[in-house]
């Protein structure tokens, strides 16, 4: 029987994408295709190089550089790229690099009008979605918003070929982690639902090759296709606990997001999967045990597992509990903050989920 819903709403797919080996240098026509001629090339600190190069490659479309992006996209670093845009007379932004900088081009964007080219060298997966998460004073708070999402996006399989091993892994649970949480959205469809599928059973099966052998293109091609459908699913669906835990520990403990994903991911998902049956179409790919397989997918590619290794303690544990249950979300199950605080126990331990 299927399990297709009664009744659903699709919004469709508005950002273009271009995905392939070599596509960096189609960057220019993409800037052109939307009618903009002077963009701001940003990235963070350590891409640096990486920027200054495709704004050379730009030439005049390129306004020049700004290479300031951090994590968890503090609201000061966006207010001195506000700066830097206008002084510049840029009309769009191109941001090359992962969830820091794509995450400063929609900040940009939201606030200045200004359209964006993301070019994605994780698979973090926030550059198909409208969301935005901005940190201040030790918060994080995130929102939605049509002017947050990028207008293309820009996949080239050769810009991952050199990320690190150990960053590839928890790049790509972290992305994992959106589609599995697409499953189970309150605002599911059938469109985001069989993306979701397909993310998990490409990554599932791609990162194992990458691990063995990070030069793997065909390997790495895997990968990184299931990253974008991941970002797809996550952009037209809602997140639930997952994300939240994710957020609060990253925005008021500091930790850093790829890990804090892929060490959450088999406690939280292994959690809900006792209350939804969304998740029995990818629980064979995890031996029928969606949590304890997740967390054995994990151990195996070497991945971190315990909270305790980022530097939490206990009681930063008991306040993270309290956090995460100030705003009311979705959840396909019912939760109160001694549920919240055993999960997170399970997590800074490194336990297996049953």
């Amino acid at each position: 029987m299927s399990s297709m819903p009664d009744q659903f709403v699709f919004p469709g797919i508005p950002a273009r994408v271009v995905f392939g080996s070599g596509t960096l240098a189609q960057i220019g026509e993409e800037v052109r295709r939307l009618g903009r001629s002077r963009a701001l090339v940003l990235s963070t600190p350590h891409q640096v190089s990486d920027a200054e190069a495709l704004s050379g490659q730009l030439g005049d479309l390129s306004v020049g550089v700004f290479a300031e992006a951090e994590m968890h996209t503090p609201v000061a670093v966006t207010e001195r790229a506000v700066a830097a845009y206008k002084a510049a007379g840029a009309d769009c932004v191109v941001a090359l690099g992962g969830g820091s900088t794509i995450g400063l081009g929609k900040a940009i964007a939201t606030r200045t009008g200004a359209d964006q080219v993301a070019i994605p060298t994780t698979y973090a997966g926030s550059e198909m979605t409208d969301i935005l998460g901005e940190t201040e004073e030790g918060r994080k708070t995130t929102r939605r918003d049509p002017s947050i999402r990028p207008e293309t996006v820009v996949y080239d399989v050769d810009l991952t070929l050199g990320l690190p091993a150990q960053m590839t892994v928890t790049s790509a649970l972290n992305a994992i982690a959106h589609a599995f949480e697409a499953l189970y959205a309150p605002d599911a469809n059938p469109i985001s639902s069989l993306m979701a599928g397909d993310a998990i059973r490409a990554i599932r099966d791609g990162l194992p090759a990458v691990k063995a052998a990070p030069g793997n293109k065909a390997a790495r091609a895997e990968v990184l296709y299931g990253a974008w459908l991941c970002s797809a699913a996550l952009g037209y669906t809602t997140m639930s606990l997952h994300h939240k835990l994710a957020h609060v520990l990253g925005g008021s403990f500091g930790t850093p997001h790829a890990e804090t994903h892929a060490i959450l991911l088999p406690h939280t998902i292994g959690f809900n999967a006792a209350a939804t049956d969304r998740l029995d179409t990818v629980a064979g790919l995890f031996g029928g045990n969606v949590g304890g397989g997740l967390w054995d997918f994990a151990s195996d590619l070497g991945a971190p597992l315990r909270l305790s290794d980022l530097g939490l303690t206990e009681a930063d544990l008991d306040r993270a509990a309290g956090i995460a249950l100030e705003n009311s979300y979705s959840n396909p199950r019912p939760f109160q903050e001694e549920d919240i605080r055993a999960l997170l126990q399970a997590a800074w331990e490194g336990n297996r989920p049953d």
